[in-house]
C-alpha cells in the first residue's frame, strides 16, 4: 500500500505562486513515476505535470508549460510542483498519483497511475 498526501494548496492571486508537495510513504518512492493532475469545478481531470523514477525526464500538459515545474526529493519521498505566474484558471482541486509498478502507459494519461491522493485545493482569490 502506497498514501499519498498533498499539501501547499490555498488561496493565491493572480501572477503570484504556490508550490505543492506529495509526501509518499514506502521504502521504494524512488522507483515510482510520479504525476500531478488536476480538476477544475465541472470539468474533467486533466494532466499537470510528471516525472521518472529517476528525476531524469519530466513531462507538461499545456495548462502548465513554462510557469510549472515538478520536482522529487528521493530522499524524502517527496514530489513538488512548483507553480507561478498564476491564473484564475488554475484554479483546480491539484491530485497527486504513482506508478508504482512501471507502467507502460503514457506518463500523460491517468491509467498509468495506480494510487492517488486526496488532493489539495488551488483558488485564485483574485
Amino acid at each position: 500500500q502506497v498514501q499519498l498526501v498533498e499539501s501547499g494548496g490555498g488561496l493565491v492571486q493572480a501572477g503570484g505562486s504556490l508550490r505543492l508537495s506529495c509526501a509518499a510513504s514506502g521504502r521504494t518512492f524512488r522507483r515510482y513515476a510520479m504525476g500531478w493532475f488536476r480538476q477544475a469545478p465541472g470539468k474533467e481531470r486533466e494532466f499537470v505535470a510528471a516525472i521518472s523514477w529517476s528525476g531524469v525526464s519530466t513531462y507538461y500538459g499545456d495548462p502548465g508549460k513554462g510557469r510549472f515545474t515538478i520536482s522529487r526529493d528521493n530522499a524524502k519521498n517527496t514530489v513538488y510542483l512548483q507553480m507561478n505566474s498564476l491564473k484564475p484558471e488554475d484554479t483546480a482541486v491539484y491530485y497527486c498519483a504513482a506508478d508504482t509498478y512501471s507502467s507502460s502507459s503514457s506518463y500523460y494519461t491517468e491509467e498509468k497511475y495506480d494510487y492517488w491522493g486526496q488532493g489539495t485545493q488551488v483558488t485564485d482569490s483574485s
